[in-house]
């Protein structure tokens, strides 16, 4: 049967139908023509059947019109299927939104395979699996779909390629960029050999390009996080637009510039959203590099952390709004902005909508950039580090919250989890001055910290009721910084090119680019970031260098580095530091003073649970009309907690939700491997179901042959810390007999 066969089927009965009422035929054929269009989709008829795009809609809103499974209905959801890509390892995870079009659903693996399935049956159509040289694994949020007439492709990233391939067999399409394959490393200023990026989240599509931000690390020698457009059909570049400000551009003069420093990040890592009818796309940007300290980028550093309008055919500058001013406190803005209609004092008005990691909403108007909710310039603390001028003011809203604001005493935890932790003896500890206050030796708090309020899972908007959902984090976090003396061994390199591996160079080099995940003791931070001490007795040093060059679970790849700097962190993993007078300075080398974060610590107990009140996961609706929390529900249950009497605390959650004319929303994200079901209007608990593995990924739905299924990646790992898997699961209502 081919794609003509439901039309003429459809026209046959029009035919037929003449004999009863001629009076009905053109309305017949008009309404059978029109539904029968091969994938002739508008927005608000691919949402019935189709999810198209990353997170729903080109709009980034996570909503389906579709209204089968509903509040009276969804406790008879059922599993229909599960698929298991046979490639999880150790600590992978996956975090993927699926795209189902045409009944056919877009999906990628631990190890960052894409497949093709039959969305009614699991069943796999074709597989695509990078060569192993360029990626292991990794992060990967999904994929990009285009098609013009026949030509259908699948746009994705792995390493540091950005690939096509043929939707229809997985087939790479050599004749886009070289052989299938852009190095996005190319065309960022500096060499590409010496960069490390990838793409954690999918490009957008606009017309014939594809626009693309990536993932730069954050360290002192990251990526620059320009925006790029691509040819969907050559892979040659379009336009950039430079989220660090070059030379004459606009915003050039926020930076204190340092003759030979190395600027890199304020990168959009999140994924983009697009207004077709305006042809804007939109940008949410990261931090500046280096995350936690910044004496050699003072200034606002623009367009570090701040909402951008660009025009996404030429990538011309339209508008911004900084969110965070010289940030020092990795407040990265973590996923593309939801863009709304919102009705304020009894006006409609175009909306863009930025959550935050900071647990407060960003409200823009679309056309012009400025604050639809009120912001208000507000002072805060300065930073005691030598070198270091925190910006002494930030923009503060006055609603739009949706987690805690404050972590004073009262703000703590009166309950025991059966450790002899004193909140009050811990709290006591640190520096806390209220919001934004600056990383310090003493190590300050801030609440509600690095994986808190919104993170990349985003949010989803019913654009009928004007609610926004999101689940956040209010995991209080040590912002805790130390000095590191830098041997510039990287010059006597240059000037030696067979010089052995050092122990030392690797040192510095796990100090700048891996202690703050791993720990300056490399003793790891339980349960995300896994302990070093003992690598070299579990792996060849062969095996340790392909992990940092190519990634493993959720660790990024390193590819920037030398043969020479990768043999000495392999020797420095698997033999510790030197002694000190093994250490000496060489007549050529040179040594400097650089601040690097202690840790990515958390405020919590010996058994990791933290030390404030809960709730510590939660799931929130805001009317985005007043910008009041409608409810909020704690997400995530801690059996152990449960079994002491304790009430439901909730717990981290990793990933986001979504939200259905049926009145319902889904969302998976929680440690306790469940996804689950609200309702909409009242925030109650209706349905849960246990996953093979943490769903930490934002769930679809979609509708075929009649029927209606919500799926969702369960992969576990990651920095969700369980165990690791590589299924997916769809759920729907018992077909009817």
């Amino acid at each position: 049967m081919n794609q003509y066969s439901p039309i003429l089927a459809r026209v046959f009965s029009a035919f037929i139908l003449v004999r009863v009422c001629n009076a009905c035929l053109l309305f017949y054929l008009v309404l059978y023509f029109t539904a029968c269009q091969p994938h002739a989709h508008t927005d608000a008829s691919a949402a019935y059947q189709d999810w198209e795009v990353y997170r729903g809609t080109a709009a980034a809103n996570q909503f389906s019109a579709l209204e089968q499974i509903n509040t009276t209905n969804v406790q008879q959801l059922e599993p229909v299927w599960e698929y298991y890509s046979g490639d999880a390892g150790e600590r992978t995870t996956i975090q993927c939104n699926p795209l189902i079009i045409d009944g056919v659903m877009y999906i990628t693996s631990p190890k960052l395979a894409v497949v093709a399935l039959d969305a009614q049956s699991g069943e796999e159509i074709w597989k695509f699996v990078p060569e192993a040289e360029n990626t292991i694994s990794g992060v990967n949020r999904g994929v990009t779909y285009w098609r013009e007439g026949e030509d259908k492709r699948i746009l994705f990233t792995a390493g540091y390629y950005l690939i096509a391939l043929d939707a229809s067999n997985g087939e790479i399409i050599s004749s886009f960029g070289s052989n299938g394959r852009v190095d996005l490393r190319e065309g960022l200023i500096y060499p590409a050999e010496d960069l490390s990026l990838s793409a954690t989240s999918p490009g957008i599509i606009y017309e014939d390009l594809i626009i693309m931000g990536s993932a730069t690390g954050e360290g002192y020698n990251s990526s620059p996080g320009f925006v790029r457009a691509y040819d969907v059909r050559s892979g040659e570049m379009a336009w950039v637009f430079h989220t660090i400000p070059q030379e004459g551009e606009p915003g050039y003069e926020t930076w204190d510039w340092q003759e030979g420093e190395w600027y890199g990040a304020v990168n959009v890592w999140g994924g983009l959203s697009l207004d077709k009818e305006r042809g804007w796309v939109f940008l949410a940007t990261g931090s500046p590099s280096y995350d936690f300290y910044g004496a050699n980028r003072k200034g606002k550093n623009l367009y570090g952390n701040s909402v951008i309008a660009v025009d996404a055919a030429t990538g011309a500058y339209i508008w911004h709004y900084q969110v965070v001013h010289h940030d020092l406190l990795d407040y990265d803005l973590p996923c593309a902005p939801s863009l709304v209609s919102i009705t304020l004092d009894g006006e409609e008005k175009d909306a863009v909508v930025q959550p935050t990691k900071m647990g407060y909403l960003v409200v823009l108007d679309r056309e012009t950039g400025e604050p639809l909710f009120e912001m208000e310039e507000q002072p805060v603390p300065a930073s005691d580090i030598a070198g270091e001028e925190a910006w002494p003011t930030q923009p503060y809203p006055k609603t739009g919250f949706y987690t805690r604001q404050t972590l004073t005493e009262d703000d703590l935890r009166t309950f025991s989890t059966g450790t002899d932790d004193d909140p009050l003896e811990e709290y006591g500890k640190y520096r806390y001055e209220g919001r934004f206050t600056p990383p310090s030796i003493q190590g300050s708090l801030g609440m509600p910290g690095t994986w808190g309020g919104g993170l990349w899972g985003g949010a989803s908007v019913n654009p009928h009721t004007e609610v926004m959902y999101i689940n956040a984090n209010e995991l209080a976090s040590i912002n805790k910084i130390r000095p590191v003396t830098v041997r510039d061994e990287v010059a006597v390199m240059d000037d030696q090119p067979d010089a052995e591996p050092s122990r030392s160079l690797g040192q510095n080099l796990y100090e700048l680019n891996c202690s703050a995940c791993h720990g300056a003791d490399r003793q790891g931070i339980q349960p995300s970031f896994p302990s070093l001490l003992e690598v070299g007795e579990r792996y060849e040093g062969e095996k340790i260098a392909g992990i940092i060059r190519n990634g493993n679970g959720a660790m990024p790849a390193y590819s920037q580095f030398s043969d020479r700097e990768l043999a000495s962190i392999v020797l420095f993993l698997e033999e510790g530091a030197e002694s000190m007078e093994n250490t000496s300075l060489s007549s050529s080398e040179k040594q400097s003073q650089r601040y690097v974060t202690a840790g990515y610590n958390k405020f919590m107990d010996k058994k990791g649970y933290p030390l404030s009140k809960p709730p510590w996961g939660s799931l929130n609706a805001i009317d985005l009309t007043t910008g009041e929390l409608k409810w909020k529900v704690p997400l995530g249950e801690i059996e152990e907690l449960t079994e002491m009497g304790i009430p439901v605390t909730g717990n981290r959650t990793f990933g986001g939700c979504i939200s259905t004319a049926g009145g319902l929303v889904f969302i998976g994200a929680t440690t306790d491997e469940k996804i689950r079901a609200f309702d909409a209007e009242t925030g109650e608990e209706l349905w849960q179901a246990t996953l093979p593995a943490g769903g930490y990924a934002v769930p679809a739905t979609y509708m075929v042959g009649g029927r209606q299924y919500v799926v969702i990646a369960a992969g576990g790992g990651g920095r969700g810390g369980t165990p690791s898997s590589d299924a997916y699961v769809a759920f729907a209502l018992p077909e009817q007999e």
